[in-house]
Order: structure tokens, then C-alpha cells, then sequence
């Protein structure tokens, strides 16, 4: 395998008095195609027996859709969803998990102009209030909903059916609802017609924020947005255009990173998704693991803890590892930070197997673009740059509080978000600039093409009483990597102290252990990490392992797993209060 291409991109600088940096590479963004179905009916005619989406069934055998057949259900399926009455002010609401029916219907929405929402299964399944799902069926006012499973899914659907709602499902179909054969059935010539009409302001789907800092937004997806993304990404990864990618993926389509870079990374591309049914937690990492000694991917994705456990069988099955680096053209890691044991430990494999440094990057992004922002393609020596802008995008750099708060502008950029224009107002600056409310690092002061690390949210940052500003996410990172393996993430208190502290979310392997060995490890572990720390910002003095899970429905926690700090300090007061007075349980460095 030749080794993969990338961008090498040279960037244009503007500084201004008041120390703000504008940042854009100097080639502006290659002409594309502005709709996705341009990128379907493309590769239905130029690879039409190839295999677009693929899922294992019961037998264990793959179930595979080629981009013909994808073209011909979907103009039928889009038929059908016009036929329900659905259209530009009545979206398709998706509760299920990923799956071939979930895909078919989500290409055919977006063929025939139809909007639509995947929603976390969370918050279908697990919610207890259902709550969210009923604020967003409040807002976009759905002409229909999908659940695959009728049965799993008949409290969610209960809970926002509503008169001229029409409820799909694949198994165990309820009473007035239909199934997803049946819409099958349909003539396409209706899809055909509201093909034509698309235009590249057409919404092609709403896509809800995790709420890690909030309540879930609709965030509006035109088809010029997505498309520019892609752009960008094409630009970015070059070798994908040399031969159509083949990624294995499990993360779920209503998060943009899955289901707007991923998906959309293969249909444009003309490559072939195999949905992943295994997860990077016990019991079905073993499913992963299967789907990979046959399938060998060019751009794989999964998050850091995914990769903890996967670097231990690429160590101890040698079969494995050269099947994995046979055709990869790179790794991608994101909703976390990557220990730099794990990162050293993947490094060290790539290279033994296939010669040569195979690149292991992040990026930073957001549902509001696309989400493909920042890229990093040169190799690096540790984990965390997340890169530089991609092309017909600008990087603002705003003095703020000591650091250097990311703005963006350019076609990848969300419109706004659906019914909340004061919400869209605050996260747009005077020159119409995106906010991410993240903080960035330059990887070299002097050159900032070198790329930035994540430098923290904004909105969770807080002063002790020194006055001094603590970086809650460094922080947070940095101590979860020091703790090596034993939690799975970590709340940063402090605010008003003298002292940094921490709420401990364990692992799987911490709760496994002797409670009298846990506690001696986290002890050692936490003195560890204070001692190497370089201030009074940096250094978590003290901790205690969260009494109760994260609640979904309270908002502590967001359907991805990811903690959303300020609101788990806000209602564990009680606990950061026994935290600080030093009561029983309290670990101290």
C-alpha cells in the first residue's frame, strides 16, 4: 500500500490591536457538489453493484445495500414520506438506533427535502420523564416518527404521538402503526419531482446538541452546509479519493460525528459503511473485535476508551494487528482525551507493522460545523493537537481571560438553530463569527500552522480564591490520564476554594477491585499527579468517588457519556461539601 496523502496547507494571517488573530489557508475551498443526492445518483450510476451500507444479521452473515439498490428504495421510501404528508414543516423524527431501515429512511428524507432528527436512544430508552424527547416533538412538530422496534420503543412514541402522526416500524409493529415494507411498495415518480425541486438551502436534517453545557438545541444541517464539510474533509484526507474508503463503525448517527462526518465521508466518496454492533464496553467489545478480523478499514474512528481496549488485542494477536494496518490510511480518536500511554502504545504497533508512522489524529468541531473544523495530518509525538483550520474556513482567535477563546466563519457553519433565535444570536459574534466557547493553544506560539490543543471550555472554567483561572477540561484530562485506567472521567471543584478537588467517576476495572486496594491505588495515583502538577490551577489536592450515577434526565450527564460539569457541581453540593471538610472517604495528596 503506498502511504495515504494529505493537505499541505499554508495559511494567511491578520492581527488586530486588540490581539485577536484571523487564521484561513490561502486556497479557497474546491468546487463541489452542493446536494447530497448529487452524490448518491452519482455513484448509483458509476459503481451501482458496489456496497454502500452493510449490517450483520442474526446468522452472523452481512446484509449489504449497494448504492443502486440505495437509489431505488430511497426514491421509493421518499415517495412514501411525501405521500404521510411530510415536508419542509414536517420533519421525520427517528428514535432508533443505527441500523439499515434507520439509514434508508434518513438517505430518503434528505432525497426529497424532508428534514430530519435522529434522537439518542437515551432518551427513548433510559430517560425515565421522557422529557426531552417531548420538548423536541414540541418543536419541530414531526409528521411521522420511525422506532424500529415497537415494543422497545411503545413508551417513547406514546409519549409523543399526537393525531396525523404516523408511526413507522420494522419489528413487533403496533396497532395503527405501519411497516417499513410497506412503505417499499410506493411508485417514485413523487420522489422524483421533489428531487428537482432541492436546492442547496434545503434542510437536510436537525441534529440536537448533547447538552453538555445546556439544554439539546436543533441545530439546522442545509445540504450546502454538510457539503462543504465533506469538501473540507476530502481536501484534508486526500487519499480517500484514491480508492473508496471502508470504515467499521458503531457511534450512533444522531451525534454529527458519526452521523454527518462518517456517514457522509463514505457517500461522498463512494465507499462502504459497516455498521458496527459491538461497543467499546464489556461484553461487546468481543463483537468488535469479530467485525474487524474481516473487515479491513482505510479511516477508522472510535473514542479513547475504545482504543484502551482495543491496543490490548492488537499487542497480544499479531493476526489482528497486521489485518487492522493493512489498508488504513489513518486513526481518529474524539469525545475524549487519549491517555499517552494508549497513544505511545498504537504508535509502536503501526509502525512495527506496516514500516512507517501511521497517522493518529483528533480534530476539533462541533455539531454547529458539520462538524469538520480543525485537522491535524502531520505526525505527532503526543496526543491532543487538534489541528488547523480547513479550507474556506476562518480561525478568530479572541483574547479572553488569558487565553484564546475559537471563533469560525465560513459554508460549513450552521444557519442557526431551528425556532431559537435568541439562542443562534448568542453564539454568533458582531462579524458572524461562530463561538465555540472553546479555548485554544498554540502547539508554537510562533507558528501557529504547527496546530492548537483543546484549551478548555469557557463556559466551565472557574477562579479559586486566589484569583488564579482554572482550566477545568485540562485539568479534567490530565488527571483522568494520571489515574491510568481507574475512573472513567472526573468533575474539577474548587470554585471558591483555595484548592483544587475532584469528584471521581470509577471505571469498570475500579469497581472490580478490592475496596481496600482501590483505595490505597486512587491515593497513590492522585499524590502522584499532584506532585507533577506546576500550580495551585493544576494540582486536585483531593477527591471523592461520586455517591449516585450522572443523571440523563437531570442533565449531569448527556446521551454520550460525557459529564457536564457545571451542572454536576451544581447538584453534588452536598458532596463537594464533605469533600472539602475531609469527612471518610475522602482522598487526600
Amino acid at each position: 500500500m503506498n502511504p495515504p496523502r494529505f493537505w499541505a496547507p499554508a495559511f494567511d494571517y491578520e492581527t488586530r490591536a486588540d490581539g485577536t488573530v484571523l487564521m484561513r489557508q490561502q486556497e479557497p475551498l474546491p468546487t463541489h457538489p452542493q446536494l447530497l443526492a448529487e452524490y448518491l445518483d452519482h455513484w448509483a450510476s458509476v459503481a451501482p453493484d458496489r456496497t454502500w451500507i452493510a449490517r450483520r444479521t442474526d446468522g452472523g452473515d452481512w446484509q449489504r445495500i449497494s448504492y443502486a439498490e440505495a437509489q431505488g428504495k430511497a426514491r421509493r421510501l421518499g415517495a412514501a414520506l411525501l405521500d404521510l404528508g411530510l415536508g419542509p414543516d414536517r420533519p421525520l423524527l427517528i428514535l432508533s438506533e443505527n441500523s439499515l431501515e434507520h439509514a434508508l429512511l434518513g438517505l430518503a428524507a434528505i432525497y426529497v427535502g424532508v428534514p430530519y432528527a435522529p434522537l439518542a436512544t437515551a432518551y427513548s430508552l433510559v430517560s425515565e420523564d421522557h422529557g426531552k424527547i417531548r420538548d423536541i416533538a414540541t418543536l419541530l412538530n414531526p409528521g411521522a416518527i420511525f422506532a424500529d422496534d415497537g415494543a422497545a420503543y411503545a413508551k417513547a412514541v406514546a409519549a409523543i404521538s399526537a393525531e396525523g402522526r404516523a408511526v413507522i416500524n420494522v419489528r413487533n409493529v403496533a396497532a395503527g402503526a405501519l411497516s417499513f415494507d410497506a412503505l417499499l411498495d410506493h411508485h417514485p415518480a413523487g420522489a422524483d419531482a421533489a428531487r428537482a425541486a432541492l436546492t442547496p438551502e434545503t434542510v437536510a436534517k436537525y441534529l440536537f446538541t448533547s447538552g453538555s453545557t445546556g439544554s439539546p438545541k436543533a441545530v439546522i444541517n442545509t445540504n450546502a452546509m454538510i457539503c462543504a464539510s465533506q469538501a473540507m474533509v476530502r481536501d484534508c484526507y486526500r487519499f480517500l479519493t484514491d480508492q473508496p474508503p471502508v470504515v467499521l463503525n458503531w457511534a450512533p448517527w444522531n451525534h454529527t460525528a458519526a452521523g454527518n462526518k462518517v456517514s457522509y465521508l463514505v457517500l461522498t466518496n463512494g465507499g462502504t459503511y459497516y455498521i458496527d454492533d459491538g461497543r467499546p464496553v464489556a461484553g461487546k467489545f468481543a463483537e468488535t473485535l469479530r467485525n474487524l478480523r474481516e473487515i479491513s478499514c482505510t479511516w477508522y474512528f472510535n473514542v479513547p476508551v475504545g482504543y484502551d481496549m482495543l491496543v490490548e488485542e492488537l499487542e497480544t494477536d499479531p493476526e489482528l494487528a497486521r489485518g487492522f494496518f493493512a489498508d488504513l490510511g489513518m486513526l481518529f480518536y474524539a469525545g475524549a482525551s487519549m491517555s499517552q500511554r494508549t497513544w505511545d502504545r498504537l504508535s509502536a504497533i503501526g509502525r512495527k507493522v506496516t514500516g512507517r508512522d501511521v497517522l493518529l489524529a483528533t480534530g476539533l468541531g462541533a455539531t454547529e460545523t458539520a462538524p469538520f473544523a480543525l485537522a491535524i495530518t502531520d505526525v505527532q509525538d503526543r496526543s491532543g493537537n487538534v489541528g488547523v483550520p480547513a479550507r474556506g474556513l476562518t480561525l478568530k482567535l479572541v483574547p479572553n481571560a488569558g487565553k484564546l477563546e475559537a471563533r469560525l466563519k465560513g459554508p460549513s457553519i450552521m444557519p442557526g438553530y431551528f425556532g431559537d433565535a435568541v439562542k443562534t444570536s448568542e453564539v454568533f459574534d458582531e462579524d458572524g463569527f461562530y463561538c465555540f466557547g472553546d479555548a485554544l493553544r498554540p502547539a508554537d506560539p510562533d507558528d501557529f500552522s504547527k496546530g492548537f490543543f483543546f484549551d478548555g471550555r469557557l463556559a466551565e472554567n472557574f477562579k479559586l480564591t486566589t484569583g488564579t483561572w482554572v482550566a477545568v477540561g485540562a485539568v479534567r484530562a490530565t488527571l483522568v490520564d494520571a489515574m491510568d485506567g481507574l475512573i472513567r472521567d472526573a468533575v474539577i471543584v474548587g470554585e471558591d476554594q483555595a484548592q483544587l478537588g475532584a469528584l471521581l467517576w470509577l471505571s469498570d476495572k475500579a469497581v472490580a477491585m478490592d475496596a481496600g486496594d482501590l483505595a490505597t491505588e486512587l491515593q497513590e495515583k492522585l499524590s502522584t499527579a499532584a506532585a507533577s502538577a506546576t500550580g495551585s490551577a493544576s494540582r486536585v489536592r483531593r477527591a471523592v468517588v461520586l455517591d449516585t450515577l450522572p443523571s440523563l434526565d437531570a442533565g449531569e450527564i448527556t446521551e454520550k457519556g460525557s459529564l457536564n460539569q457545571r451542572a454536576l457541581r451544581a447538584g453534588r453540593t452536598a458532596l463537594i461539601d464533605r469533600l472539602y471538610k475531609g469527612e471518610d472517604g475522602v482522598i487526600i495528596a
